[in-house]
């Protein structure tokens, strides 16, 4: 608490200092050159290999998205969980595969969390962020680090780059927002240039919410004559205080640029609990958890010769994570500490005009540590090396890559070192086509072999269990076949759409069964799961005049994720084809904005449709569909020489009850006040 309290004051001083720096200015010493206005656009067709869709600019802007788990909900084949209140947990899965293949990358270097191998993505803001972008199996560049080849599907999260006008030398943008759940949120963005070759940005956020909302909790009871309750409550212990502050290097070299970023998290939160019918004060549900995270990231591109490049990237991170609960058995305090160290060398060759090649080598190296008894001290070395190659044969474009993994793991138990070895080897080929040279119509496919190493956790949980139980990686399959066209259909309206068919499959899933001692469940490879989906995405423009632009986004999934495990006692025969937890079979989404003059209007809408809790499709495990509709009213304007936009939001307009997760009830109709100021 000591720490925000010194947060809060040194936040306001910074406001402060920004300020007065502004106001120093000498704006006798500036000319100002009034230019006559030149407009210039162009529809930017690009043909990738691999489906993507991304959300950037002006739309990204105008949604009710305050955090890239925000943004993502409104992607095609994303099932984002949800664990309630400001601070809640925020995990994605794609294409139902699990959120421990799915690669997050910011500014190109991947975010790791080696204990459960889960990213939380509410902890990333968009203040700082131009665009974010989801790919189906990988990144089509093949430029790239190792590591990025070994996801099953990626995340791209890229900051802002400073842009300066005329001979201006600093941007200034300071952002407050209030609302429901007692929240208090300033941040400031500051971009600083130093010459033509170096630049800065400085990015600061404090936030401040009580997390409490009311919710209505009702249960209709089918199963005997006991009878259901409808009730009224508050959502407790979902309180949090967070602060963020990066700090990043922009730099130009000959044929070539660098950059450099400085990230600094903490955060101190309750972690509200699921709703059941208890006895009073039986289940407080006053979990708490501390986290102070840090990293510092870098990298370097530089064509060396007209046929070859080279980039460089490497990173050091260090999570700390305090956890307390208090259960029925025991309470507990457990401290974590986690150490990442990261290395990459990606080199480009121009072979000819038309093909290209790149051959990438990576290696990273990861340790936890615990205050928990007799703990297990997990360290893990890993390395990677690439080679891919492209042929863009004007309209045909092709891609494959082959990915060496090689991994070894150190454990400690009954003072014994414990060693492991993983070694593997997986392949992906992809193509895309124009049939037509005037057309705007790609035809694709990829297919795609990949897996993931169990996590710390994992593993800590098997030896839990049984040290005869050794854990294989969680193999995925994926298969692709797509259409992307796109047309301007008038000088003044735009449109794209896109359907992707794919069938997926996940072998040796990572599964926690009953075992070993002590009622203590372990981890073992007993999952078989098949996947097949449907994803369509329609997206349109229309500049009616140079003051009315109206933006429309539709995205639909279909998907069947069934569960094959083996059949191992009577009990797997009502799972056995079920459609997975919480996998919808039917999804979308609907994003709709509008700028006339100095105002912007938005209205998005999701739905997500039946699921179960478990593989068992019973009435018991069922969850009725959602819907939610957010709706967001801006105005910009000229105050003082100074830019001022101020933004109302009305979120879950309809005011839908609704879990994303069982027992876990979402908020109710609520409101953000936003207020930029740009200087």
């Amino acid at each position: 608490m000591r720490f925000f309290i010194i947060v809060r004051t040194g936040f306001i001083a910074a406001v402060l200092l920004v300020v007065n720096s502004v106001a120093a200015q000498d704006t006798d010493s500036i000319t100002t050159y009034s230019l006559e206005e030149l407009v210039v656009s162009a529809r930017r067709i690009q043909m990738d290999v691999i489906p993507v869709q991304t959300l950037s600019g002006q739309l990204l802007e105008n949604l009710s998205a305050h955090s890239v788990a925000d943004a993502l909900r409104y992607f095609s084949g994303v099932q984002l969980k949800d664990y309630g209140g400001i601070g809640g947990l925020k995990t994605v899965n794609v294409r139902s595969m699990g959120s421990q293949h799915v690669g997050v990358f910011y500014d190109g270097i991947e975010i790791d969390n080696p204990q459960n191998g889960v990213v939380d993505l509410g902890r990333y803001s968009l203040d700082n962020i131009e665009a974010v972008s989801l790919y189906n199996g990988q990144k089509s560049a093949i430029f790239q680090p190792a590591k990025d080849y070994a996801s099953a599907s990626s995340i791209y999260m890229n900051a802002k780059i400073p842009a300066f006008e005329g001979e201006k030398k600093r941007n200034i943008k300071f952002t407050f927002k209030t609302g429901s759940f007692d929240l208090i949120n300033p941040s400031v963005y500051w971009e600083q240039k130093f010459s033509d070759r170096l630049s800065s940005s400085l990015s600061l956020d404090y936030t401040n919410s009580s997390g409490k909302y009311k919710f209505r909790y009702k249960v209709d009871n089918k199963l005997d004559d006991r009878g259901g309750y409808d009730t009224t409550a508050v959502r407790q212990n979902g309180d949090i205080q967070l602060f963020r502050l990066e700090q990043a290097l922009f730099g130009k070299i000959k044929d070539g640029e660098w950059k450099t970023r400085l990230y600094f998290y903490a955060s101190e939160r309750g972690y509200p609990g699921a709703i059941v019918k208890e006895e009073p004060g039986r289940f407080k549900h006053e979990d708490r958890q501390k986290d102070r995270n840090i990293f510092l990231q870098t990298s370097i591109r530089k064509r060396i010769t007209d046929s070859y490049s080279i980039r460089l990237s490497g990173k050091y991170a260090y999570d700390y994570l305090y956890y307390e609960s208090d259960t029925l058995i025991q309470k507990l305090r457990n401290t974590y500490m986690l150490h990442d160290f990261y290395i990459s060398s990606a080199n480009l060759f121009g072979i000819l005009p038309f093909w290209t090649a790149n051959i990438s080598a990576d290696f990273q190296w990861n340790k936890m540590n615990s205050d928990i008894k007799e703990f297990i001290y997990p360290q893990r070395w890993s390395g990677w090396i690439a080679a891919a190659t492209s042929f863009d044969l004007q309209r045909l474009k092709i891609q494959a890559s082959i990915l060496g993994t090689f991994v070894h793991e150190t454990t400690r138990e009954d003072k014994k070192d414990i060693q492991r070895d993983w070694q593997k080897v997986t392949p992906t080929v992809m193509a895309s086509w124009q049939p037509f040279h005037e057309e705007q119509l790609f035809l694709r496919a990829f297919y795609k072999d990949i897996f993931r190493m169990p996590t710390f956790a994992e593993m800590h949980l098997a030896y839990m269990g049984s040290l005869s139980s050794y854990l294989k990686p969680e193999f995925t399959k994926q298969h692709n076949i797509g259409i992307l066209y796109s047309k301007n259909v008038t000088p003044s309206l735009y449109m794209q759409g896109q359907v992707d068919a794919y069938y997926n499959e996940v072998t040796d899933k990572l599964l926690a069964v009953p075992g070993g001692v002590n009622f203590r469940w372990t981890m073992m490879n007993v999952g078989f799961v098949k996947i097949k989906g449907i994803d369509m995405s329609l997206s349109a423009t229309n500049r009616f005049s140079k003051e009315l632009t109206i933006d429309a986004q539709l995205n639909y999934t279909w998907q069947k994720a069934q569960d094959y495990s083996p059949i191992t006692v009577e009990s797997d025969t009502i799972t056995y084809k079920g459609q997975i937890a919480y996998i919808p079979t039917h999804s979308g989404s609907a994003i709709l904005s509008a700028a006339y003059r100095s105002w912007t209007l938005s209205y998005s809408f999701i739905y997500t449709g039946e699921r179960f809790t478990g593989s068992a499709n019973i009435a018991r495990n069922r969850l009725q569909p959602w819907y939610t509709s957010d709706l967001a009213l801006g105005r910009s304007f000229r105050w003082n020489k100074s830019d001022l936009k101020a933004t109302v939001e009305v979120n879950n307009l309809f005011n839908q009850a609704y879990d994303v997760v069982l027992n876990y009830p979402m908020p109710g109709t609520n409101y953000k006040f936003i207020l930029n100021i740009t200087l």
